[in-house]
């Protein structure tokens, strides 16, 4: 039988399945912070979830353990399942039952010293029975009143409490809609929700790159959202990857960038402390509390919507204050005419210039410019000509190539590729134009 015990914090479970199936694959010994036990009934609880997306591999030190999915099978994040496990005590579900049975039927609403009269007489009935104190009760009832399931108004010093107005559905209208959202879009878990409503259909979506490990930060994500629309500032606590150290620091949440290459999110916010526009990594944040209204929302959203402009990813700075340009030109084959259609499609917001049939050139100013390196390489054995204004990162490239190259034992290649060019042992590329990288 499947282990069952369900969950009542949801930032433990998010740090195990983050340290265990997204961050690395760990063995039991390499889990230091907490104990054996400790690990040992977190791990049941989340194969209780996954087992059937699990695999492991036994290595010298010890069983790893990974999540292993086929996107072609699985049209639904398995990793929804965490975030619809909730643990209920004997007492919770007695008091549930029995204020909504004392709510509804009331007639209307009532003060929390008539709802303790009514639940003491409740409570009489039975043989041995519980006792909640006055605390537990308003701590609950304002539990609910946050959930919208208790609605409450003021007459004059006492608060009166009645049951909030439902709206019943036989379910969804739109599954297909719900399908995609609940894939696709940042707080896919809502729809996940919502789906649960809609019965047995035809699923008609399955996702190439389908990037279920968000999952985990769907509870960040929308409160980040929710600070956002009331243009507020947050207290933001983040965690080191290098230290694992934790730090608490003010922000204004101005956006959500997502990554359509890796399905990676960021939070592009403005920083008090050293008054620039900077990028989180939302797996990074542990929890954000609500802070003060920003009146200068408006206007730092307007700065941010300006940068995007020379942001060729989400760093707002690179070596210094001043933009860093990055040329470089291409030389396609014949038939190749795919490459300059592909530097025009994934140009963002640098520019492309055609200067002949099979050469083109491309031209950026960006904050960062070690975020193109990447798409750079992309294109080696047809690049002609290269320069970045940054030098440092220039010199690190080619030092990054002629690596390669070594490990390939292509050195003599190296060589030659710089042949009638000034500097003979220059790497291809650097001096000869005629020469492609």
């Amino acid at each position: 039988m499947a282990y069952s015990e369900l969950i009542k914090n949801f930032d433990n479970i998010r740090d195990y399945m983050r340290e265990f199936y997204v961050y690395g694959f760990k063995c039991r010994e390499e889990y230091n912070k907490k104990s054996a036990r400790s690990y040992d009934d977190e791990r049941r609880r989340i194969e209780s979830w996954l087992g059937g997306y699990m695999g492991f591999r036994r290595t010298q030190d010890g069983k790893n353990v990974f999540i292993s999915v086929d996107s072609r099978a699985v049209r639904h994040n398995p990793f929804y399942k965490a975030w619809k496990a909730k643990s209920f005590t004997a007492g919770d579900i007695t008091l549930h039952f029995l204020l909504f049975g004392i709510l509804c039927g009331a007639g209307g609403p009532l003060s929390l010293q008539d709802i303790m009269g009514r639940l003491d007489a409740c409570l009489s009935e039975f043989r041995e029975p519980r006792v909640f104190d006055v605390s537990t009760v308003r701590k609950k009832l304002k539990e609910y009143e946050q959930k919208g399931m208790i609605c409450t108004k003021k007459q004059g010093k006492a608060v009166l409490y009645r049951c909030a107005e439902l709206i019943k559905t036989d379910g969804p209208e739109f599954p297909d809609l719900l399908d995609f959202f609940s894939e696709a879009a940042p707080c896919g878990v809502i729809g996940s929700f919502l789906l649960d409503k809609a019965g047995a259909h035809r699923e008609r979506f399955s996702f190439k790159h389908h990037y279920i490990t968000q999952a985990l930060d769907s509870g960040i994500l929308c409160a980040v959202f929710d600070l956002m629309r009331q243009k507020r500032a947050a207290e933001a606590e983040t965690v080191s990857r290098r230290t694992g150290k934790r730090r608490m620091q003010s922000i204004v949440p101005l956006r959500v960038f997502i990554s359509v290459q890796n399905g990676r999110q960021y939070v592009m916010a403005y920083s008090p402390q050293n008054g620039r526009i900077q990028s989180l990594r939302l797996d990074m944040i542990c929890r954000v509390s609500a802070g003060e209204i920003c009146e200068e929302f408006d206007r730092l959203r307007e700065n941010l919507d300006h940068m995007q402009g020379s942001m060729w990813g989400v760093s707002t700075q690179g070596s210094g204050a001043r933009l860093e340009s990055v040329e470089f030109t291409v030389r396609a084959a014949a038939g190749e005419e795919y490459i300059h259609r592909r530097l025009e499609r994934e140009k963002r917001c640098g520019r492309v210039e055609r200067l002949d049939a099979d050469t083109s050139r491309f031209c950026a100013e960006v904050y960062d410019a070690s975020e193109l390196v990447p798409w750079i390489r992309t294109f080696i054995c047809r690049i002609v000509s290269l320069n970045f204004s940054n030098k440092t990162l220039e010199k690190r490239f080619w030092n990054d190539l002629d690596t390669m190259y070594r490990i390939y034992g292509l050195e003599d290649e190296l060589h030659s590729c710089g042949s009638g060019s000034e500097d003979a042992d220059a790497p291809c590329g650097r001096e000869d134009e005629n020469a492609a990288l």
